[in-house]
């Protein structure tokens, strides 16, 4: 579940591309608060305490500013391509008690049956969960299913609270034979020479002419 992180922060009073340069070479992030109605509010969060605390994309934060606390969530996470650094964040307020949507990841647990395996065709799902209880991922058991079997949205296990966002009949994984692939033959045995007999062409080493 989402464990909650304070972190200060300061308002943004500059705005704009350089400014935004200037504020990420200071070591702070801009981000944008959205919710409830309210004008956005835009703050400067520490780069490296931010970072470290959105690794989980649905972080629960406390954001602390002039002595007031507000609870937020993580919308919109915008990453440098290259250096995956953080360089923007859009929050969205959120209250306990509330429930909102979130992705998470889609645990697999067991082994199929021997000679399948198993596709996962979506690695997260939408779920509806308490702002302040929100699950890391959701689990599917694949424990012996055989080839054409399906796993569907009504076989996931979620914890005591969350609602899975998905029709039951959505297929989350599936299961297949193992296809064998001809790979031919072997490098070595490719350079194996012919072995040559009695009435071949070529004479034995050391034979005379």
């Amino acid at each position: 579940m989402s464990d909650q992180i304070k972190i200060q922060v300061e308002r943004r009073e500059d705005f704009g591309k350089g400014a935004s340069r200037q504020a990420r070479r200071e070591g702070k992030i801009p981000a944008v608060v959205y919710g409830h109605g309210g004008d956005p509010v835009h703050l400067l969060l520490p780069t490296q305490e931010t970072t470290l605390a959105v690794r989980n994309p649905n972080a629960l934060l406390t954001l602390v500013r002039d002595g007031e606390e507000h609870l937020v969530l993580p919308k919109d996470i915008q990453r440098n391509f290259i250096s995956q650094t953080v360089a923007h964040i859009d929050f969205i307020t959120v209250r306990k008690g509330e429930k909102v949507v979130v992705d998470v990841w889609v645990h697999v647990d067991g082994e199929a049956a021997p000679g399948t395996t198993f596709n996962l065709e979506e690695a997260s799902v939408p779920v509806l969960a308490d702002a302040t209880s929100l699950p890391e991922s959701v689990t599917i058991e694949i424990e012996g299913r055989k080839a054409g079997e399906h796993v569907y949205a009504k076989d996931v296990k979620l914890p005591a609270g969350t609602t899975l966002e998905l029709e039951d009949d959505y297929v989350i994984a599936t299961i297949a034979e193992t296809i064998e692939q001809d790979l031919g033959e072997t490098e070595e045995e490719a350079e194996e020479p012919a072995t040559v007999g009695a009435k071949g062409g070529a004479a034995a080493e050391g034979s005379e002419g």
